[in-house]
């Protein structure tokens, strides 16, 4: 619940437009920050006979902000602005108090259904970020993270170190179903299928491994996920051309390190998921062009050299 911060920056905004104070409308951000702290600090143990009474409170207070700042849209409805700028400035901020009045509607109501009335509240229902309703619920399985918020990326890369396909996924789909797509894309823009299709273990089904081969794939290093492997099995993934493709798709982690610390896609600062879109690709945009200029430089110095 990180609404009421949010609509106190608002409401502050709006006076500040209208150049008055507005009645009634107080900052409740500490007392909030207060029960979330007592929430997050609470055992395993705790929170099961505790949390009920923090989550109250906290319902009660998010409750007070959202009713607080809907009553100053509705106090400023008539106020008009020196100019026409101001009014518009005026207008625009209350269209957005309202907005996050809703979301907070939704969010203290998920809250209530799922923690004091113990319901379990449906992906689809829920909201995971107030600021970025697109925000999706990824479940990777990691021992330490298993829950985590933003978007999967799906990403293909060359052997030169381009990234050829990239795409943001909607919700938590299974990394095998991306297999057939990626293959028809790659076939759509350089005519041929892949000579090596490399992923990890998420990746593999029998129906992926047969579509590779259909396609014209000559190395499929997809390693098996589960169950119990045949002696063929076990010999292909013992081979070197399996092992060496393993070690190129290892090479993907590589560009998703360098994609997150260098071309700045571990955190997204735009708001709206338009704006995300397009910052991952911004961001893939730049690795591109900066494996080119290395490619295109390496060529030049074996040039000179052999010069």
């Amino acid at each position: 619940m990180g609404f009421g911060p949010c609509d106190h920056r608002l409401v502050g905004r709006l006076a500040e437009a209208i150049q008055r104070p507005i009645k009634g409308f107080c900052n409740r951000t500490r007392a909030a920050r207060r029960r979330m702290q007592a929430i997050q600090r609470m055992t395993t143990t705790q929170r099961r006979h505790q949390q009920i009474g923090k989550y109250r409170e906290l319902i009660s207070i998010a409750e007070e902000v959202v009713e607080r700042a809907r009553a100053a849209v509705v106090q400023t409805q008539k106020v008009r602005g020196q100019d026409p700028l101001a009014d518009l400035t005026i207008k625009e901020l209350q269209k957005e108090i309202a907005r996050y009045c809703e979301l907070g509607d939704r969010v203290i109501d998920q809250a209530r259904r799922r923690v004091i009335e113990g319901e379990q509240v449906p992906n689809a229902e829920k909201i995971y970020s107030i600021f970025e309703p697109h925000t999706d619920l990824i479940k990777r399985g990691k021992v330490r993270t298993p829950l985590e918020f933003g978007h999967k990326v799906f990403l293909a890369e060359s052997a030169q170190g381009l990234i050829t396909q990239y795409e943001i996924l909607k919700g938590n789909p299974s990394d095998e179903d991306h297999v057939e797509p990626s293959l028809k894309r790659h076939k759509e823009t350089f005519g041929i299928a892949p000579e090596l299709y490399g992923s990890n273990r998420g990746f593999f089904s029998g129906r992926n491994v047969t579509s590779c081969e259909q396609s014209g794939v000559k190395v499929v290093c997809i390693p098996q996920r589960g169950g119990k492997k045949s002696l063929e099995r076990e010999a292909y993934e013992k081979s070197p051309a399996f092992k060496k493709g393993q070690r190129f798709r290892a090479g993907i982690e590589g560009r998703i390190s360098v994609l997150f610390r260098g071309r700045g896609m571990k955190r997204c600062l735009a708001e709206g998921q338009q704006r995300f879109e397009l910052w991952v690709g911004a961001a893939v945009l730049a690795n591109n062009l900066m494996t080119i200029a290395s490619l295109l430089t390496k060529r030049s110095s074996r040039r000179r050299r052999a010069a």
